[in-house]
């Protein structure tokens, strides 16, 4: 499990996260939500050791992580998928995904036949690069390259941006399975509702990097969820 507790983050001066608590548990989908500029991709980065906070605390599975690296944080078991994938464009998909082993011991740093049965296209594009991949088969590919570093914590932010139709449906379906498989914790952050609403077992909504609505799926409607986002 997951917790952030009482997280707090600045930008020099400013300050954009004030006091957040989030927890996230194996099996579940929790869905950070809200308006542009409210801090949900200050606070993966946050988590996953990209950007480090002022104060409050990281947990995972009873150990706190004290203001971890990106590299402390990925050996823990938290992946991170960011907004813009951040692929290697000159790499081809193959090289791509072996930049997930860095956090493998040796023994397992192969790609499991399992990744291509998720996303079939990679296997057909494996010497391709890159760069020459559409939006979506890079989406796709940056959600792989952390699932290879078989994580505990996946974190996504906003795995649908400018992606087509049936590429998002075929995302939405991986993180059903995971969900599923009841192993790993996903922390979606994610503007297209109807995506996030379908697939999230929590909300967690962010309004001026504070957090104004917690509460479990089967306790909130879908009318409350959206007046807090539109605050």
């Amino acid at each position: 499990m997951l917790e952030v507790k009482d997280l707090t983050l600045k930008y020099g001066a400013s300050q954009i996260l004030h006091g957040v608590s989030l927890v996230a548990r194996p099996g579940a989908v929790t869905a950070v939500m809200g308006t542009n500029g409210v801090g949900k991709t200050s606070l993966l980065r946050a988590i996953a050791g990209r950007h480090p906070y002022a104060g409050g605390s990281i947990t995972l599975d009873g150990q706190v992580l004290d203001h971890p690296s990106a590299a402390q944080a990925a050996k823990a078991g938290i992946a991170y998928v960011p907004q813009g994938r951040e692929i290697f464009p000159l790499l081809s998909v193959t090289e791509n995904l072996q930049t997930g082993f860095a956090c493998l011991p040796r023994a397992e740093r192969q790609v499991p036949a399992r990744i291509y049965e998720l996303f079939p296209v990679l296997k057909q594009m494996k010497d391709r690069r890159g760069g020459d991949l559409s939006g979506g088969q890079q989406q796709q590919l940056a959600i792989a390259r952390a699932l290879i570093m078989r994580p505990r914590v996946l974190l996504l932010d906003e795995p649908t941006e400018g992606i087509q139709p049936n590429i998002i449906k075929q995302i939405g379906k991986v993180i059903e399975l995971l969900r599923e498989e009841g192993e790993i914790a996903v922390v979606l952050v994610e503007q297209y509702f109807d995506f996030a609403h379908d697939l999230a077992d929590h909300f967690c909504v962010l309004n001026r990097g504070e957090v104004v609505l917690s509460r479990a799926a089967q306790d909130v409607t879908r009318a409350e969820i959206l007046e807090r986002v539109s605050i």
